[in-house]
């Protein structure tokens, strides 16, 4: 049980950042110290900075090769994709929501914070082997299911202008994303196995390592001005969806295509149980939809993850 406690330990003292970070940006939300512009001042500079170059620096630094396993593609990629299916259409059920809408929903109830949390609960859970699979589900994060949820959420924003210009405002939306721009050079840089200079890997890591406490202090921020307004059901479901669902699928998967007692599918359903990560608010609010319900699912599954991901340790038997 002793391994069990420390990473439990570790789940403690990674969340705790997450909530006093939100709980900070409220504060200042609430005594007005950056102004009327400060969340859309903060959402700029991850959107633009700080998050491409955290993906980019991620994908550059990994070589693909190395840590590529099909079957663990295929359960945790999977969890995602159902998971983000789900979303969209529940989004639909309750809310008779557009396509942009749905895929944002199905962004938060799908794309955990697999990089600041996995990797290192990995790592204490399983030992050094698990930062492969960590590092591969944060690959797979990034550049899988956030840029399929881009795609989808410009489908719906260059909408009724015509089929085929529409395909076009579409391509050229996406290809002008500086999260996509840096999903493709980095992934690019790892293909061609590019060694990116240190001096310029520093500067990456520097800059990237603002994205996540720049993008929960925005939360903050928000909530302190608008609050959850009428998603509260909306979170509610996304939160189900993260937590529960997700993991859930991860698990149905694991003994079609692998080891039930491997690191890999251990990981795999550990990943899958991760909350909804900070980057599902800094999409969201760049495009002005779903940003309550974003930054609710985010909080609320941070929360919850607590007690869930401490109960999966157990049943996974970790230690």
């Amino acid at each position: 049980m002793g391994c069990i406690e420390s990473v439990v330990a570790i789940l403690l003292t990674v969340a705790f950042p997450i909530f006093a970070l939100i709980g900070v940006g409220w504060i200042a939300g609430r005594l007005k110290l950056l102004g009327a512009h400060g969340t859309t001042a903060l959402n700029a500079f991850v959107g633009w900075f700080a998050l491409p170059a955290m993906l980019f620096a991620a994908l550059a630094k990994v070589r693909l090769v190395e840590v590529l396993n099909g079957p663990f593609v295929v359960v945790f990629g999977g969890s995602m994709l159902l998971t983000f299916l789900v979303g969209m259409a529940a989004a639909r059920l309750l809310s008779s929501a557009r396509l942009a809408h749905m895929s944002l929903f199905g962004l938060s109830a799908s794309f955990g914070n697999v990089g600041y949390m996995g990797i290192p609960l990995c790592i204490t859970a399983l030992g050094p082997q698990g930062a492969l699979p960590g590092t591969l589900a944060t690959v797979l994060s990034a550049a899988g299911i956030l840029t399929f949820g881009l795609i989808l959420v410009e489908v719906d924003v260059q909408a009724g202008r015509g089929a085929l210009a529409a395909r076009g405002r579409v391509l050229r939306a996406v290809l002008r994303s500086p999260i996509v721009q840096a999903v493709g050079l980095g992934g690019l840089a790892s293909a061609l196995e590019i060694t990116v200079p240190v001096p310029i890997l520093r500067f990456l890591d520097m800059l990237g390592s603002a994205a996540g406490p720049c993008a929960l202090f925005a939360i903050g921020l928000f909530l302190s001005d608008k609050g959850l307004g009428s998603a509260r059901r909306e979170v509610g479901v996304a939160t189900i969806g993260k937590i529960v669902l997700q993991p859930l699928i991860a698990v149905a998967l694991v003994p079609w295509f692998l080891d039930v007692d491997s690191v890999w599918a251990k990981a795999a359903v550990l990943c899958a149980a991760l909350p909804t990560a900070a980057n599902a608010f800094i999409v969201a609010k760049e495009y002005e939809t779903f940003v309550e319900g974003a930054s609710g699912t985010i909080l609320l599954s941070t929360v919850i993850s607590v007690a869930t991901v401490s109960a999966l340790l157990v049943l996974l038997h970790v230690g």
